[in-house]
């Protein structure tokens, strides 16, 4: 996924891609791009922990295999300073504990904080119901296109999937910049087919990238 910070440059380009699509639209878009979802400091310190009690049965069975013996307070005191020392890591690197996370809690974290931002952002308080918010979470490698009640009964989830697959590979190819504005046309193209422009039509949101 993406590293390179988006810059200013980036930030006008999407912008500008944003009002253009909203040019053709009575629709709205709204962008968010999240650094990460979670801290994930206590899943991955259960998982570290679920993991040491797993090799220390694995090494105990093998003293026991191996006729070797330890005393069990140096036994829970080893536990205890590999346990101290695992936490103190996952402390002090951030960056480390979300390898510990299983994809699908990742996943879940950024679906849960598109959800928040949706509602956040107030892309749900358009006139007619027609916000639509793409969302990726960077760490967690993950893109969603969260459509408002509006749109969701005129387009299908196979479209916003065909955008988040193109969204993602850009991402991937470390271009999110350039993938938020292929996906911003790609949202408007949908909107302006189903919501045309109208006269009186009022921007509702704010026309720019919001990083978190």
């Amino acid at each position: 996924m993406a590293t390179r910070p988006i810059s200013p440059q980036d930030h006008e380009r999407i912008a500008t891609a944003i009002r253009a699509a909203e040019a053709k639209t009575d629709g709205e878009i709204y962008c968010v791009v999240a650094h990460a979802s979670d801290g994930y400091f206590f899943t991955a310190a259960f998982m570290a922990t679920v993991g040491m009690l797993i090799v220390s049965l694995a090494v105990g069975y093998g003293l026991e295999t191996w006729w070797l013996s330890i005393r069990l307070p140096h036994f829970v005191l080893a536990q205890l300073l590999a346990m101290a020392s695992v936490l103190v890591l996952l402390w002090a690197l951030p960056a480390l504990r979300i390898h510990l996370v299983p994809r699908r809690q990742r996943y879940q974290a950024a679906h849960d904080n598109a959800l928040r931002q949706f509602l956040a952002r107030n892309v749900h308080r358009t006139t007619a119901r027609t916000g639509v918010l793409v969302f990726v979470s960077i760490a967690e490698r993950y893109a969603e296109v969260v459509a408002d009640s509006g749109i969701n009964g005129k387009v299908g989830q196979h479209v916003w999937d065909g955008v988040i697959s193109d969204l993602t590979r850009h991402a991937g190819d470390d271009r999110l910049a350039d993938g938020f504005v292929k996906a911003i046309g790609q949202v408007g193209a949908v909107l302006a087919e189903h919501f045309p422009v109208t006269s009186g039509d009022a921007n509702e949101l704010d026309d720019h990238l919001v990083e978190i």
